[in-house]
Order: C-alpha cells, then sequence, then structure tokens
C-alpha cells in the first residue's frame, strides 16, 4: 500500500517553477484549483500574474480529494432556504450548478485528458429515517430550484449500488468527476501558456501594504515582491496561522479527511458494484464518499479518524477505511488496497463558501469538502472581482464571524469526532 495519493502519482508535470520577480500586478497565493484558475482567468486579461505555491502545485487540496465535481449544495437546501431565505438559496445552489459548467468548459476549451464525466452523483440514506429526509430534500429541490433531481426508493436502490447498507437515494444528474492531479497539470500549463508565472516550493510568510499606496510587499521564502493586487486562494489551515492569517485562520477549521484506493477490479465485478459509475456519498454524520476509476479502481474516502495527516495516521485511517469499505461491500474482503492518503478539509462554521476582499486582500476559501468545482469556478469569479465587478461574487455580503474559542490548533476536533460517532451509533 502506497501511502501517496492515487491522483498526484499518475499525473503528468507541472510546468517547471519560474524565478521570483520583484514586480507584478497581481500575486496570487496558492497553487490549487483556486489560484490555477485566477492565474488563467488574470493572465488571459492580460495581467501580469504570479502565483505562489508553498510546495508543489495541486499537491495540497486539490490534488489530494475524491475526484467529485457535484453540484448541490454542501448542506441542506431547504433547512438553507429557511435560515436565509429562498432567493438567496436558490442563487447559491445554481452557483454550484454554474461552477460544474465552469469546469467542463476548461476541460473542453483546453482539451485537458482528466476522464471528465458527467454521470451524477447519488446520495445514499444510511439508515431509513435519512431516506425520509431525502423525501423531503426531493420535495423542496424539485418544486424551487432543480427539477431534473430524482427519487429512488428503497426496492430500487441496489439496482444502483450492490450494497444492502443503503435505504434510497437522491440522484443528482449534472454532477461529474474526473481525474483531479491530471486537470489540475492541465490547468497549470494553461496558466503558463497565457504567460501566468508558477512558482512552487515559495511560502507566504507575510502580507502588508506599502506605505499608504494599494500596492502589497509579499515575503515569501524565496524573497520579496511588491504586487498592485493580491488574491488569497489557500486556506491558511498549516502556514501562517497567526499575524497576517490570523483573520481567516479563526473562521476555519482543519479536518483531516483519508482515501483508499483499490487494486482495478475485474470488470464484470466494478460493473455489478456500481452499475452506472457515479459520484456517491452517503448521509450518515461521519460519511463516505467513492467513485470508480476508468481503470475499474474504488477510490473510498471518508472521515476515518480526526486526526491530521501523517504516514502514521494515513496508515491507521487506511485501515478505518478498508473495515468500511468491507462492511458496506462484503465482495471486496480479498480486494488490495494499492494507496492511502490523507489531506485537510478546510471546514468553514456554516460549511459554505467565503469570497471577498478584506484590507484590500481579495479571497476565496472554505469550500468545507465541496470544492473541486467551486474552486475553479471561484478563480474566474475573483478574476472578475478584482477587475471591479463585485456582483459576479455569489458569497458577496455572507457573513464570515470567527469560530468561538478558535484561536490555534482546533483542540475541540476530538470532540466533535466523538459526537457525531455517538450520533451515528444511536441512529
Amino acid at each position: 500500500m502506497k501511502l501517496e495519493s492515487y491522483w498526484t502519482a499518475t499525473a503528468p508535470e507541472v510546468p517547471p517553477s519560474d524565478e521570483l520577480p520583484s514586480r507584478a500586478d497581481v500575486v496570487v497565493v496558492g497553487g490549487g484549483f483556486t489560484g490555477l484558475s485566477a492565474a488563467l482567468a488574470l493572465a488571459r486579461r492580460g495581467a501580469d500574474v504570479v502565483l505562489l505555491e508553498a510546495g508543489r502545485m495541486v499537491g495540497a487540496a486539490s490534488g489530494r480529494n475524491g475526484g467529485h465535481v457535484n453540484n448541490g449544495l454542501s448542506v441542506d437546501y431547504g433547512a438553507l432556504a429557511d435560515r436565509v431565505g429562498k432567493a438567496r438559496a436558490q442563487a447559491w445552489y445554481r452557483a454550484y450548478d454554474s461552477a460544474v459548467d465552469t469546469v467542463a468548459r476548461i476541460v473542453r476549451d483546453e482539451a485537458i485528458d482528466c476522464d471528465f464525466a458527467r454521470n451524477g452523483k447519488l446520495k445514499l440514506a444510511s439508515r431509513p429515517a435519512h431516506f425520509q429526509s431525502l423525501v423531503r430534500s426531493h420535495q423542496r429541490l424539485s418544486t424551487e430550484i432543480d427539477p431534473d433531481v430524482e427519487l429512488i426508493g428503497p426496492g430500487d436502490i441496489r439496482r444502483e449500488v450492490d450494497s444492502g447498507a443503503f435505504h434510497g437515494g437522491l440522484l443528482q444528474s449534472r454532477s461529474a468527476q474526473m481525474h483531479v492531479a491530471r486537470f489540475g497539470s492541465g490547468l497549470a500549463w494553461a496558466a503558463s501558456r497565457q504567460g501566468a508565472r508558477l512558482i512552487g516550493n515559495s511560502a507566504v510568510q507575510s502580507l502588508s501594504r506599502v506605505g499608504k499606496s494599494q500596492a502589497h510587499r509579499v515575503r515569501t521564502s524565496r524573497g520579496e515582491i511588491l504586487a498592485d493586487q493580491v488574491l488569497l486562494a489557500t486556506g491558511p489551515s498549516r502556514e501562517g496561522a497567526y499575524g497576517t492569517f490570523g483573520w481567516w485562520r479563526r473562521r476555519i477549521v482543519p479536518v483531516g479527511s483519508f482515501i483508499i484506493v483499490t487494486e482495478p477490479l475485474a470488470p464484470e465485478l466494478a460493473a455489478s458494484l456500481l452499475p452506472h459509475a457515479r459520484t456517491y456519498t452517503t448521509t450518515a454524520n461521519l460519511h463516505n464518499y467513492f467513485r470508480l476509476t476508468p481503470d475499474q479502481r474504488l477510490v473510498f474516502g471518508g472521515r476515518a479518524r480526526f486526526a491530521m495527516s501523517n504516514p502514521i495516521q494515513d496508515s491507521r485511517s487506511g485501515e478505518v477505511l478498508r473495515t468500511g469499505m468491507i462492511a458496506m461491500f462484503p465482495q471486496l474482503s480479498r480486494t488490495r488496497i494499492d494507496y492511502c492518503w490523507g489531506g485537510v478539509v478546510d471546514m468553514t462554521q456554516d460549511r459554505l463558501p467565503h469570497a471577498g476582499e478584506r484590507d484590500g486582500v481579495f479571497y476565496s476559501m472554505g469550500y468545507s469538502g465541496h470544492g473541486v468545482q467551486m474552486s475553479v469556478h471561484m478563480g474566474e469569479v475573483m478574476s472578475r472581482v478584482m477587475a471591479g465587478d463585485r456582483d459576479a461574487n455569489p458569497w458577496r455580503d455572507h457573513d464570515w464571524p470567527a469560530i468561538p474559542g478558535h484561536v490555534g490548533p482546533p483542540w475541540f476536533l476530538p470532540f466533535v469526532g466523538a459526537y457525531f460517532r455517538l450520533k451515528d451509533a444511536l441512529a
């Protein structure tokens, strides 16, 4: 079992790192999907763009997720509409539809070979009571915002997933999937072709305004650069926890998520297991998500342990996930696990993205485990916002209070994990 991301291990190289210049129109902080998408869009507009990444391009969350490109909110639409109003909830729901369309367009226009396929997403009821919640969700969604959503009853769910663990499901047909690291590599090459300079292994250590001007001095591990504008396109979960990034740090909680990938399954087994090759997620509080790859591997992930990724935690989490996979699919009991890795999900308190401008610094982050498509979309959106089109941002005027008691490492995560495990057990 290799303790590395299957995606990054099977993707082509990204463009070689450029030298750090002394000046740029725009500095983008973060070499994931938000930053690369923004760099591509900004460069196309004629801006002199420098992108700074602390490690390798697409090496963090963008290259370490489940490869789902899903429409639909990461929270219940009905509950959100009741809280913020139907118009705002509908606008946010449509933003996710637009985000999937944005990924599809970039894949097409840039001819990125990343196995993009729009096979839909199936949300699976882990308990009988959960199916009743899906029934209510279907009613609200189909009548208010998404007429294409489909309810699959308990008697038909085995036609979708060959497992006795589920009690129905909710199908959102606009969702897609892809090889995320191949997409990220293609996005990086596209940005580079447009003239954006991509600089890896260059951690941003501080940002400061230059006198009374609007310019920013960006201090990095490789030197300093002056920029007219700065876009913070990364969740500062581990780097820059205090000082420059303290305001954002108090609003984001880093949560570990872990994934295993099996050996290639026999074609007949894969076809019987998940005959429609969709993306899948369960309704449990500590839920799982899974899908097949084009070479018939099962990618199976979840919140296996409330811990940060490292070789020890990844290995332990891999065993937890393997046990859960076999409980769900006993027919995989003798299947080898080829890859196992962990990553960090930047969670916000309301589990929604946040984007805007603070003290002259633009930002987009906090996708809360639902960010493959929204991060790409928001990179393009923020290029428009930075050009003066504030209304392009679907998350404008979205309040973002600090999380009470969160001023350093998230000491409360083990308690949160215990609470959710108890809820699942009682259910």
